[in-house]
């Protein structure tokens, strides 16, 4: 597999169009039964808010780089504006159109104790006049994308998704649907459609054997005119099936945590990766990778490019390296991470010939939180720091060798110039829980200290392994 597509996940302009929703969440302990019913009493203590339905999808896109847009219908209400708020803070430009007519789908849970207590659910039935929006909108910015992804709830905005598809398809668009109606000849044109298994049969698929089960899809696909079904199958993982040939793929998680969310992972990343230019074979089977990810986290989870690169080259057995996002997406990557919980730990150096010493050192880094952020002396600033003949090794096969350890998340360059040839700018960039030094300095003297004690991180020093040094090493090989 050619994983150089990972350079261009960037590239790929994708709009999603379909049913939006906000999904919110109370959360409180339970302690007492209410005098007035039969039923617990949460003390809310934590509000969330979450992009939900198609806004779910291009979050899952935008997790992986794409440039995401999202078109859909929203009420001008205050969830509404939660929603609008999200999707700012995750990177998506909104399409949404408002309607004073139409309310905000919205999806309230209350939780307590890991549990579910109720779910309330506030929704109308779209009109065929709010279908009718969307598809105007559509036809004014479609040539601005590669891929057109409609994400269907079956709550009536895509009313006329016959008539968009063809639309898109007219502007040469690929064009992918996640269906929810039973009249799979509704997304005639459309050249992906991600059924599972339950939306399958309800559309009259059979399961029988594998010979059964291709022989049903592929009369669906040629009677509907589809190019091809991607189906997801559970536990037996996923197929693509075309009027001519049948892929399977198996599933890639040995422990499933929760499924929400991973259709919409698959469909999104399926998107990413054709908008790459990735072949579609290829591109389901990053796909199915990325499935097994997510179901394996707790909740509506995403995928960074980061971890599907790394779980990428574990399966696939490539050669070990991994996708680096350039400097600001990994950033990006950086800040989603500390909003969802995780302890960013920082350190830094110029590794230059990579020995025992330093693997030790970055794992205790590492030990020290939940992601590992190296930054890397450019060739030029260690030649400012070290000599002329130095570096060993250039700075793209340091950030290779680094990037390749189990211990490390993300390789940052820095010192593009002489005042950048400590990485105290990059610290204030990255905002760390933990800053690690190694060697025998004092807090006060390590770069970047003082920021992350002012905003609350913690500094520490480790100790290098005694004999392990890159001096030692060139030494040694000069001496031979």
């Amino acid at each position: 597999m050619d994983l150089s597509y990972f350079q261009k996940l960037s590239q790929a302009k994708i709009l999603v169009v379909g049913d939006v929703m906000l999904d919110r969440y109370w959360h409180g302990d339970t302690g007492r039964i209410s005098p007035e019913a039969p039923v617990p009493v949460v003390k809310v203590s934590k509000l969330e808010d979450k992009a939900g339905g198609a806004a779910n999808v291009a979050k899952n896109i935008a997790y992986l780089d794409g440039q995401v847009s999202l078109l859909g219908i929203i009420g001008n209400d205050d969830n509404g504006g939660s929603l609008q708020a999200l999707l700012k803070n995750e990177r998506i430009n909104s399409q949404l159109i408002t309607q004073d007519d139409a309310p905000t789908i919205a999806k309230m849970r209350v939780i307590s104790r890991h549990q579910q207590v109720v779910r309330l659910d506030l929704e109308e039935t779209f009109l065929e006049a709010h279908s009718e929006l969307l598809l105007q909108k559509l036809i004014e910015i479609v040539d601005d994308f590669d891929v057109v992804l409609f994400s269907d709830y079956n709550k009536g905005s895509l009313a006329k998704i016959a008539k968009m598809i063809q639309v898109a398809k007219a502007a040469g668009k690929t064009v992918l649907v996640d269906p929810k109606s039973k009249q799979l000849a509704d997304y005639c044109g459309a050249d992906f459609i991600t059924p599972n298994l339950n939306e399958y049969t309800a559309a009259g698929g059979i399961k029988g054997d594998e010979q059964v089960l291709a022989d049903c899809a592929r009369k669906i696909i040629v009677e509907c005119g589809i190019g091809a079904m991607l189906l997801t199958r559970s536990e037996q993982g996923m197929s693509l099936i075309t009027p001519n040939e049948k892929h399977d793929f198996a599933a890639q998680v040995l422990e499933v945590s929760d499924v929400t969310g991973a259709g919409d992972t698959v469909i999104a990343t399926l998107a990413v990766m054709l908008g790459t230019g990735m072949p579609a074979k290829q591109a389901v089977e990053i796909a199915n990778v990325a499935a097994g990810l997510v179901v394996a986290k707790l909740g509506a989870a995403t995928v960074s490019p980061e971890e599907l690169s790394a779980k990428l080259t574990q399966y696939l057995r490539e050669t070990g390296e991994q996708y680096q996002a350039p400097t600001q997406e990994t950033l990006h990557h950086i800040e989603l991470a500390r909003q969802r919980g995780e302890k960013i730990v920082f350190t830094n150096g110029c590794f230059d010939i990579l020995h025992a010493g330093h693997v030790r050192y970055l794992a205790q880094a590492k030990a020290r939180g939940d992601k590992l952020v190296v930054g890397l002396n450019n060739d030029a600033s260690i030649s400012r720091l070290k000599g002329p003949e130095r570096p060993i090794n250039p700075l793209d096969e340091r950030a290779t060798v680094i990037g390749a350890l189990a211990s490390v998340d993300w390789v940052i360059p820095f010192g593009a110039v002489e005042e950048n040839d400590t990485p105290a700018k990059l610290i204030e960039q990255v905002k760390p829980d933990v800053l690690v030094k190694g060697g025998d300095y004092k807090v006060d003297e390590i770069a970047g200290a003082d920021f992350v004690l002012a905003n609350g991180g913690a500094v520490e020093v480790l100790e290098f392994v005694n004999g392990c040094s890159t001096s030692n090493v060139i030494e040694k090989i000069q001496s031979n």
